[in-house]
């Protein structure tokens, strides 16, 4: 049986920091407010500030089967290369039959996931998760 991944993107703060950082470190080799010694320094803090970027934009690809979600909306990848990006205020109600996630959106566009080889408690977080963020979003 497969796992999903689950990563809430408001709550971790870890991958915040990363980005922030990351991005610090490029804008101090663009504008170079600092005299360095060594003219090389602004070159290793750009090098690693596009590589914190790329490691933080290649958790994509690190799981198969990913779920990534904020209060505003979700992007479920499972089975596939390409995720489905689901806005919350946009989904008019769920159902689970038969390891099928079937999301019907507010204007009749129904967009199922097939969860056959997924674990059942995976299955069981990810429905939690549509349906408690879609109720938050209507209330």
């Amino acid at each position: 049986m497969k796992r999903i991944h689950f990563d809430n993107l408001g709550k971790n703060k870890y991958w915040i920091i990363i980005i922030l950082l990351s991005l610090v470190l490029i804008l101090v080799e663009f504008f170079k407010p600092f005299e360095f010694e060594n003219p090389k320094v602004y070159k290793y803090m750009n090098v690693i500030g596009f590589l914190l970027q790329a490691i933080y934009w290649s958790k994509l690809f690190w799981f198969k089967n990913t779920v990534q979600w904020n209060k505003k909306g979700a992007v479920i990848r499972i089975n596939s290369f390409m995720g489905k990006s689901l806005s919350f205020d946009q989904i008019k109600k769920t159902e689970l039959n038969e390891n099928k996630l079937i999301i019907t959106k507010n204007g009749g566009e129904i967009v199922t996931f097939d969860l056959t080889e997924i674990v059942e408690s995976d299955i069981q977080k990810l429905n939690e998760i549509i349906t408690k963020n879609t109720i938050a979003n209507t209330v």
